[in-house]
């Protein structure tokens, strides 16, 4: 084997891309071992999971409206009978896809907010999930929303981590920006895991420096037992299932993360959405249902907020092609034991529109608010702006 430098030594054991710090140069071996073995997080803090919707999730069709004949007429072929539907009442069911999220609803761990959105909508892809990233819609802004919490509360590297290689925008910050950990990196052959494990064998005549890399290594292989090894994400069907099961190691292990990044694309259905939203959300409902099931047995888990929205609804009436065109206001999701379950805000009308589209009836700056205040113990003026304020999303 070429001869290893102690910088080499260290990147390849494999600890960096574990703990889901970008760039090795970030941060050191010892900071990161320290992290991991003598400081873990805290009990009683709380974690944030952020679930970002890419495309515009058709939020109608979500959570359903099935008693509103304005629905039905909107949506003649693509509206989902009242028998179809999972019911939450007398008016309102969610997607037959969400089977899991009832699951939750019942328990009382779920709440919805409706019609979320913010002033002066734009119907961009890039532009709206820009707006909900950065929380700016007035203006365009360098910074995301968790950056700027990066940016507020200190400079501890893995404070938040995204679970994949490119950072969101809602991750960069002015002076700081999330970890990456990517669920597609391989891992160690066999061949280099026994080379290095020979590297890391000690003896007498050690100098100071090699004991430090070689005793940084054996424990490294000790606190890997506990973190998670990147894995490579299988089907795509499996790509969200992955990064929540990251995740939910990270959180077991102790890992001093408060927040962390997930992500599911392909929801921009402006033709045959009743087949495709149902694949989609049946993927989030496996994934979302099954981290939270995996955590609500461990003491972290009691912990745990996710957070699940879409940069943007869509239009009340089908389009040709029995899809539906980029729209405004939408439901966004809140899970966990934290929550305070129901329905927040009000339902927006489907015949009071604006033209075409639904009026939001709670800026969604608000939820960030909350979640700022109450999960991350953090003063959300610097992140959100003034003027905002707690909607009751989560329990006393």
């Amino acid at each position: 084997m070429a001869r290893v430098s102690r910088r080499q030594f260290l990147v390849g054991t494999g600890v960096l891309g574990a703990l889901g710090v970008a760039g090795a140069s970030a941060i050191t071996w010892d900071e990161l071992h320290q992290r991991a073995s003598t400081t873990p997080l805290a009990a009683g803090s709380g974690i944030l999971v952020v679930l970002t919707l890419y495309g515009g999730n058709d939020g109608i069709n979500t959570v359903i409206p099935y008693a509103d004949n304005a629905y039905h007429d909107a949506r003649p072929e693509l509206s989902y009978r009242p028998e179809e539907v999972l019911r939450l009442d007398d008016q309102l069911g969610l997607n037959p896809a969400l089977k899991g999220l009832s699951g939750l609803w019942h328990d009382r761990q779920l709440a919805i907010v409706r019609g979320v959105g913010y002033p002066k909508p734009d119907h961009s892809h890039f532009r709206s999930m820009d707006i909900w990233q950065t929380a700016s819609p007035d203006e365009p802004v360098p910074t995301g929303w968790i950056g700027r919490w990066l940016d507020a509360t200190g400079d501890d590297p893995v404070r938040a981590v995204n679970i994949g290689s490119v950072l969101p925008q809602l991750a960069l910050g002015a002076k700081h920006t999330a970890a990456a950990l990517d669920p597609a990196s391989a891992p160690l052959s066999a061949e280099s895991a026994a080379a290095l494990s020979g590297l890391a064998a000690t003896g007498p005549a050690d100098s100071p420096a090699r004991l430090r890399v070689c005793t940084g290594y054996q424990a490294e292989q000790t606190v890997r037992q506990s973190l998670p090894v990147p894995q490579r994400a299988g089907k795509q069907t499996d790509a969200l299932t992955a990064q929540f099961d990251l995740v939910s190691q990270c959180i077991k292990a102790g890992v001093p993360t408060r927040v962390y990044s997930v992500s599911l694309g392909g929801f921009d259905t402006h033709a045959d959405e009743r087949h495709t939203q149902e694949q989609l959300l049946g993927r989030l409902d496996t994934a979302v249902t099954a981290f939270l099931k995996d955590l609500s047995t461990h003491p972290r888990g009691r912990d745990v907020v996710l957070l699940a929205y879409s940069e943007f609804g869509r239009r009340v009436v089908a389009n040709a092609s029995e899809g539906t065109d980029h729209g405004t206001a939408g439901p966004v999701f809140l899970a966990g034991a934290p929550v305070s379950a129901g329905f927040h805000g009000a339902e927006p009308s489907l015949t009071d529109l604006d033209n075409g589209d639904l009026k939001a009836t709670v800026d969604f700056r608000d939820i960030y608010h909350e979640l700022l205040h109450r999960v991350l113990d953090a003063d959300p003026t610097p992140v959100v702006g003034a003027g905002r304020t707690d909607l009751g999303l989560l329990s006393a």
